[in-house]
């Protein structure tokens, strides 16, 4: 499903240059559960930024589901983007006035999918989620474990081959981190890919496999499996 050959990338600040992934070769099944862990500066949300079509390598090549992404023109990367990538962020990024259900359907708007059935869709996706009951409500009359369920509803509701999650749990308690990634979890068992970016060792050890990352190369790649025996 991901395929990562070679992959740099660098940046400019000043008159320094900045190896954020400094010759990455991975690869990412289809149902598998990945954790992405390393210290502020080891290339880990590089590498999601990268994974998640949201930015270019300097070098290398990358294939999703086959496609060499280099090849794809910015409308192509765009409905990758809305169609086979579903995004949890830390901070949710909710629209505030905006209810759960309005939360969830926004994507579909972008596919042209008809209003009554986005929020038949997004009525779904809630349910799913365990937040049917409160689907009307706005984000402020949500609890920060609400709020994170309403994100993930809303990555999953187009149906994304590949769900991309940075620090879920960032912004919650010992708690609602638990809750989350139970949920998480079951949405794999259910047959979801799902890569997590995490600095959190807990977060990173409830996933199938944990990559570690150093200084922009890929230290550790240990399946669970392997770490318990």
């Amino acid at each position: 499903m991901i395929r990562l050959q070679g992959i740099t990338k660098e940046y400019r600040m000043g008159d320094q240059t900045v190896r954020a992934l400094q010759g990455v070769d991975l690869d990412i099944e289809r149902n598998e559960m990945v954790a992405f862990i390393g210290a502020s500066g080891s290339g880990k949300s590089t590498m999601m930024n990268i994974v998640g079509c949201l930015d270019k390598p300097s070098s290398g090549e990358y294939w999703l589901n086959g496609r060499a992404v280099a090849t794809m023109s910015g409308d192509d990367l765009a409905r990758v983007r809305n169609q086979e990538i579903g995004f949890i962020f830390q901070s949710f990024h909710l629209l505030p006035r905006a209810s759960a259900v309005d939360n969830v359907a926004q994507p579909l708007i972008y596919r042209g999918v008809p209003l009554r059935e986005r929020l038949a869709l997004a009525a779904q996706a809630l349910e799913r989620v365990g937040l049917g009951a409160r689907m009307h409500h706005r984000p402020n009359e949500l609890s920060g474990g609400q709020r994170q369920r309403v994100a993930i509803a809303r990555a999953l509701v187009g149906k994304p081959s590949i769900l991309l999650a940075d620090e879920p749990t960032g912004n919650l308690d010992s708690a609602t981190s638990l809750d989350i990634m139970n949920l998480i979890r079951e949405l794999h068992a259910d047959g979801q890919t799902v890569v997590i970016v995490t600095h959190e060792p807990e977060i990173a050890e409830q996933c199938q496999r944990v990559v570690r990352l150093r200084d922009g190369r890929v230290m550790s790649d240990t399946r669970v499996a392997e770490r318990a025996a």
